[in-house]
């Protein structure tokens, strides 16, 4: 009778141990996680560019976590908030590189702040991916840096290409005093003869400026056919505001630092009428379908909106694509920094948020004029430009 029992018993439990071996389970993520460094201004007046780009990073690491990892290697993001100041910008990058000891960056959201960690990425040895527009980030090339946002150079041609196509000779311009403004600024001079534009007026304004009242006016006295406008929030939304008080009747064009939606929200009734450059992520229902970005732009948009349940914004795409970029070049090189950087600079037909990317070692942003349409703003709406 016992040995029946017991012979019994070990019936049972080898049909519950062969039960559990055919139930399916989760992938099981035990490998040392990969640690990529974070650092977006998630607070502060440049709030609107790092906080779509922290929820954009978290959702795409939650992502790649659920579907395996890299090679069974579970990414965790180390994310600090540089509030849009340089000088925290790079207490926070020596914080990631010296003590969380990430593989690469990701970030930072603007021009300044980039340019102030980029000679520490640099000494590193640390992959930099920028959040940020400025030209002079990669141009020239800096062996350890890359960045995902179409350039300020890409901005002005498409902005000068439609002003020469509709005859607008006669240039004012008005442009934030900063390394982003300082950066579009001459791009704008330089790009002008080009395209058969007279600069007639150069005005500047501070970050935090509320009246630009002095400096309209003083455009408004010239034979300027139209005012273009060089900065990030809250600035631009002012300008297009004064412009309005004082009845200017000329075209106002802005830069891409303005393509979200807070820009209208900030400039309200004024915004109307405005041109500006921008990723298709502000019109990706509109674009052709054989558009190679569409499916993308769709996907990044249904997951962002419906996690976060608020609009998606185009900052989010750029720390969006690089940390898909990022994951390229890990699953390839692994956790060495040297050959994550080799990998990054290899990747060529990766579509994103913000373009299709071709890296090489002589373009470390890879995306060209078709990354960006012309948008005009009619009744709070983004309209293309065709």
């Amino acid at each position: 009778m016992k040995r029946e029992k017991k012979t019994m018993i070990a019936i049972i439990t080898g049909i519950i141990f062969l039960v559990l071996l055919c139930i399916p389970r989760a992938p099981v993520l035990a490998a040392e996680p990969y640690k990529i460094g974070c650092i977006f201004s998630v607070t502060g007046p440049a709030s609107f560019l790092g906080d779509p780009e922290k929820k954009s990073a978290i959702m795409l690491a939650d992502q790649i976590n659920k579907r395996g990892g890299i090679n069974g290697h579970p990414i965790k993001l180390v994310i600090y908030d540089t509030e849009g100041d340089p000088t925290k910008a790079v207490l926070n990058i020596n914080k990631l590189i010296f003590h969380d000891k990430v593989l690469a960056v990701i970030g930072p959201s603007r021009t300044p702040t980039t340019l102030a960690v980029i000679p520490i990425a640099q000494r590193a040895q640390t992959p930099l991916i920028s959040c940020a527009a400025g030209i002079k980030i990669t141009q020239p090339v800096k062996k350890w840096v890359f960045k995902t946002p179409q350039t300020d150079a890409m901005a002005v041609e498409k902005i000068y290409s439609y002003m020469q196509k509709n005859n607008i000779k006669k240039v004012a311009i008005i442009t934030v005093a900063n390394a982003f403004g300082e950066s579009g600024k001459e791009q704008l001079v330089k790009q002008a003869p080009k395209f058969g534009i007279e600069i007639v007026a150069q005005e500047s304004f501070g970050p935090k400026d509320t009246d630009m009242t002095p400096q309209l006016t003083k455009i408004r006295s010239t034979a300027a056919e139209a005012v273009v406008c060089w900065g990030t929030n809250p600035g631009p939304a002012v300008v297009a505001k004064n412009m309005k008080q004082l009845d200017m009747k000329i075209p106002l064009f802005q830069s891409h630092g303005v393509a979200s939606p807070k820009f209208i929200e900030l400039a309200g009734d004024a915004a109307n009428g405005i041109i500006l450059p921008t990723g298709k992520i502000l019109v990706a229902k509109d674009i052709p379908d054989s558009d190679p970005q569409k499916p993308v732009l769709l996907k990044y948009i249904k997951d962002y909106e419906s996690r976060y349940q608020t609009n998606v914004s185009g900052f989010g795409g750029y720390a969006y694509d690089g940390l898909n970029l990022l994951a390229i070049a890990l699953k390839k090189a692994g956790p060495d920094k040297a050959k994550i950087r080799d990998e990054l600079e290899k990747i060529k037909g990766y579509k994103g948020v913000s373009g299709v990317f071709n890296f090489s070692p002589s373009d470390h942003n890879g995306l060209t004029m078709d990354a960006f349409v012309l948008v005009k703003i009619v009744n709070g709406k983004w309209q293309i430009i065709k």
